[in-house]
């Protein structure tokens, strides 16, 4: 085994992993610890929250790893504990006598970053390049035929991979669909004090399950409750709950589907997207209207950027989101409230496009007030909240663009956004604090996200130029 403390300490992303690891290996977690010296592997399960352990091997040859957590810290501190292991207490190891099936199929799937020699036949001539002559003497169509197998055995193994995710978020979602029917039973007002207890054990079922990022949406149900007044929160449980069953119901019917797919499961990757040919591409000038950071129940940051194109004659907005673990601190953000950019986006599929990647940036655009975008003659503010919800009535918070108004606090001291020269008198409810600054200004446009029950305001544009919000 080719491990020692210093090497380990060179593959933990931070400290943080290493120190978790060594707190591992001092509890009794695992299971099973077992070594294929022939192969130069070692794997062992380790019970995480859910009821399934979660599996980890380590090829001691290359340093090549895999875990069936969902940490996004790699390694994993599962996998260091398992190395931590191999090279404290290699003891703990037995001898397997057989490979499960699962290293094999990890086996299968990887490449090694190392090149192994391979070994000479006893009695065969060898040349410079270390190949029998008889080997040499092959034609090529041998190693095409090996190569054209092992390509179907991958697009196999993919396919069954595929198959096994789909069957897995099935079963996951049945159990989601029974935690819901208990929670109504149960009553919705002991669900809303209770729900950070309620939602954390159902989201580490659906962990286990591979529905990881329906698992973080219902971890984060909690703060979207505590953020509303206590009278507001059976309402908002009940708006919350009814967006899960419509997910769950559009996924069992279209399980393809990649923008479902993106809210249950897992999201595509970078390089997927700009690939993607059916992907919505736009290039125009873009303004960053704001932005929210918050920190997820799971360890994350959720970093959301949002940008307002400039030359489309209707409000259209853009998302761009990014993820990064809490240990790391405040990252730099590439985008400043309030700049302006000329760039080529490209959405990520979806019945309502907003998420998206800048696939290209051009450069910089002079600073100026919005475009009129039409807002005199809107009537009704939310109108584009109703018509996002009737493409993806799952989706949470819809991006507005506000016609003229005015942020007033009412007898209690609560904000609301109050819509002018409106005879019906409509008014909607300001999530958090207003700088006092603001209030009773005239708007003539504001951009702000709206999540069924409160705005979280961006940017604004008044007789004294550009506000920023958020």
């Amino acid at each position: 085994m080719e491990f020692d403390l210093k090497t380990i300490e060179a593959l933990a992303p931070d400290q943080a992993s290493l120190s978790a690891a060594s707190k591992l290996t001092k509890r009794s977690n695992w299971p099973r610890l077992e070594k294929n010296e022939q192969q130069a592997l070692i794997w062992g399960e380790c019970q995480g929250s859910g009821s399934n352990p979660y599996r980890t091997v380590v090829d001691t040859g290359d340093h090549g790893y895999k875990c069936t957590c969902p940490s996004r810290k790699f390694p994993c501190k599962h996998t260091l504990a398992l190395m931590w292991i191999a090279a404290t207490a290699p003891a703990s190891f037995t001898a397997a006598e057989s490979t499960p099936e699962w290293v094999n199929d990890w086996l299968g799937r990887r490449r090694k970053t190392t090149p192994q020699p391979a070994a000479a036949k006893p009695g065969a001539e060898t040349g410079a390049s270390g190949k029998s002559i008889g080997e040499a003497s092959q034609p090529d169509e041998v190693t095409a035929i090996e190569d054209a197998a092992a390509a179907e055995r991958r697009e196999a193994a993919q396919r069954k991979r595929a198959e096994d995710t789909r069957t897995a978020v099935a079963g996951a979602l049945d159990e989601l669909d029974q935690w819901i029917a208990d929670q109504l039973r149960l009553g919705l007002s002991a669900f809303a004090d209770a729900s950070s207890e309620r939602c954390r054990r159902i989201a580490a079922r659906l962990v286990d399950m591979k529905a990881t990022a329906l698992a973080g949406r219902i971890d984060e149900i909690p703060a979207r409750l505590m953020a509303l007044r206590s009278e507001e929160r059976p309402d908002a449980a009940i708006r919350e709950l009814g967006k899960l069953v419509l997910l769950a119901k559009a996924w069992r019917s279209t399980p393809d589907d990649p923008e479902l797919k993106r809210l249950v499961s897992a999201s595509e990757t970078r390089d997927q997207v700009l690939a993607n040919p059916d992907a919505k591409q736009v290039d125009s000038h873009w303004e960053v209207i704001g932005e929210k950071i918050e920190t997820r129940r799971d360890g994350l940051v959720s970093h959301s950027t949002w940008l307002l194109d400039l030359k489309c004659p209707t409000p259209q907005f853009a998302l761009l989101l990014d993820f990064f673990p809490a240990s790391a601190g405040r990252r730099s953000a590439a985008f400043t409230p309030g700049d302006r950019f000329d760039a080529r986006l490209v959405f990520y599929p979806s019945r309502q496009p907003l998420r998206a990647l800048v696939a290209e940036r051009k450069g910089d655009v002079v600073s100026g007030a919005w475009p009129d975008f039409g807002l005199d003659t809107i009537k009704d503010p939310l109108a584009a909240h109703a018509s996002h919800q009737d493409a993806a009535p799952w989706s949470t918070d819809c991006p507005l663009m506000l016609p003229a108004g005015a942020i007033l606090l009412d007898e209690r001291g609560a904000a609301w956004w109050q819509a002018a020269h409106d005879p019906q008198g409509i008014a909607l409810p300001v999530a958090g604090t207003v700088d006092q600054t603001v209030l009773g200004l005239d708007l003539a446009a504001t951009a702000a996200l709206w999540n069924g029950a409160r705005l979280d305001l961006l940017a604004a544009q008044s007789g004294f130029g550009r506000l920023d919000l958020s």
